[in-house]
C-alpha cells in the first residue's frame, strides 16, 4: 500500500490496530486513487499526484482506529468513506495552502501550483474538496457529513486568522493555540468523531484525543520549520518566517529576547535571513519550551482518553499520540 504502511513507524502503529486494519487502509488507498478519475485528464492528473505525494495518512488511520472493527458491511463502508473523505479534504487544504504561499515544494516534491500554475492548483484543490463530500454523501449518514462540514468551516476560518495575523510579532499565545486548532487540530478531532460514528461508540472522547494530538502536532511542526533539515521537512527552515507566520517558537523566544520582539518581519526576505533568525530564535530555548507543551498534551491525551475501549485500540491510539513526538526526537 502507498500510503499509511510507507513510513516505518506508521507501519507499527498499522500493526497495533489489529488484523483488520491493513485490508481497511488498503481499501481507503484505493478509493483516494479512484477519487482522482472521471474528471478529466488535466485535473485527473493533477489530484493524482497529489493523492500520491502520500504522507503518512494519519488522519485516515485515526479514523480507522478510532472505529475498531467493523460489525458488518455497513460499518465497513462508512469506515472506508470516512478514512477517504478526512483525506481529500486535508489534501485540497494542501494544495489550496500552497497556493496562497506560492510554495513550490511539498514533501520535497514539486507543487500543483509550481508545475501548473494557480488556476489549475485551485481547480484541482477545490475537486478533490467537493470529492470528500461526495464519499460522505454516498453513505448516507447526515452527522458525518456534519462533522466535516464543522471541521472544513474551522478550516477555513484558521486561515483566515493565520491570514490577518501575518507579518505581526505581537500575536498573543492564546491567539496561536486557537489557530492551530482551527487549522489542523479540528481535521486530527474530525477523524476520530467519523470513526466512533462508523464504528457506532461514543465520539466524545475520542474527539477530544484527536483535538489534543492534533494540537500537539502543529506545534511540533512549527518547531521543525525552524530546526529541521530541508531533506526532512521538504521545504526550506524558516519558510514560515519567510511568508510571515508566526508560530510558538518565535512567540516565546520573543518573551526571553527583547530584541527579537523589534524584529521586522517584512525586512526576512531571504533564505540566509530566515535562517539566522531560526539561530537567535533557537538560542533562547524555545523549541524546548514549545516541545514542552506539545508532551504535555499528548500526555492528556492518552490519559483521558475513554473508558472501557478495546485494548488493542487503546495501545494502538496511544501509539499513534507517541509518534506524533517521536517524529521530532
Amino acid at each position: 500500500m502507498a500510503g499509511a504502511t510507507a513510513h516505518p513507524e506508521t507501519a507499527e502503529l498499522v500493526r497495533a490496530g489489529g488484523a483488520h486494519v491493513p485490508g481497511l487502509l488498503s481499501a481507503i488507498e484505493e478509493r483516494l486513487r479512484a477519487s482522482a478519475d472521471g474528471h478529466g485528464p488535466l485535473l485527473a492528473e493533477q489530484a493524482g499526484l497529489t493523492i500520491a505525494a502520500g504522507g503518512k495518512r494519519l488522519r485516515p488511520l485515526l479514523v480507522v482506529l478510532s472505529a475498531g472493527r467493523p460489525t458488518d458491511p455497513r460499518a465497513a463502508d462508512a469506515v472506508l468513506r470516512a478514512g477517504a473523505a478526512i483525506e481529500l479534504v486535508h489534501s485540497a487544504t494542501l494544495v489550496h495552502d500552497d497556493v496562497l504561499d506560492g510554495a513550490a515544494l511539498r514533501r520535497g516534491r514539486a507543487t500543483v501550483v509550481a508545475r501548473s500554475g494557480r488556476a489549475m492548483a485551485t481547480a484541482t484543490g477545490d475537486l478533490l474538496f467537493a470529492r470528500a463530500f461526495e464519499e460522505l454523501t454516498g453513505g448516507g449518514e447526515p452527522e458525518a457529513i456534519k462533522v466535516l462540514s464543522r471541521a472544513s468551516s474551522a478550516l477555513a476560518r484558521g486561515e483566515l486568522l493565520q491570514r490577518a495575523d501575518a507579518w505581526n510579532p505581537a500575536v498573543p499565545l492564546e491567539r496561536y493555540l486557537r489557530r492551530c486548532e482551527l487549522k489542523t487540530a479540528v481535521l486530527f478531532e474530525a477523524a476520530c468523531e467519523l470513526g466512533a460514528l462508523a464504528g457506532g461508540v461514543s465520539r466524545a472522547g475520542l474527539g477530544t484525543f484527536g483535538r489534543r494530538i492534533g494540537l500537539a502536532f502543529q506545534i511540533l511542526d512549527d518547531v521543525l520549520d525552524v530546526s529541521g533539515p530541508q531533506e526532512r521537512t521538504g521545504k526550506q527552515p524558516g519558510a514560515d518566517l519567510l511568508d510571515g507566520t508566526v508560530t510558538l517558537p518565535l512567540i516565546v523566544a520573543r518573551e526571553r529576547d527583547g530584541e527579537l520582539g523589534r524584529v521586522d518581519l517584512r525586512s526576512i526576505a531571504t533564505a540566509e535571513q530566515a535562517a539566522r533568525l531560526c539561530e537567535r530564535i533557537v538560542a533562547t530555548g524555545a523549541l524546548d519550551a514549545a516541545r514542552e507543551r506539545a508532551l504535555t498534551l499528548v500526555a492528556e491525551a492518552k490519559a483521558d482518553l475513554p473508558t472501557g475501549l478495546d485494548p488493542e485500540r487503546r495501545t494502538a491510539l496511544e501509539l499513534v499520540a507517541d509518534g506524533v513526538v517521536r517524529r521530532y526526537s
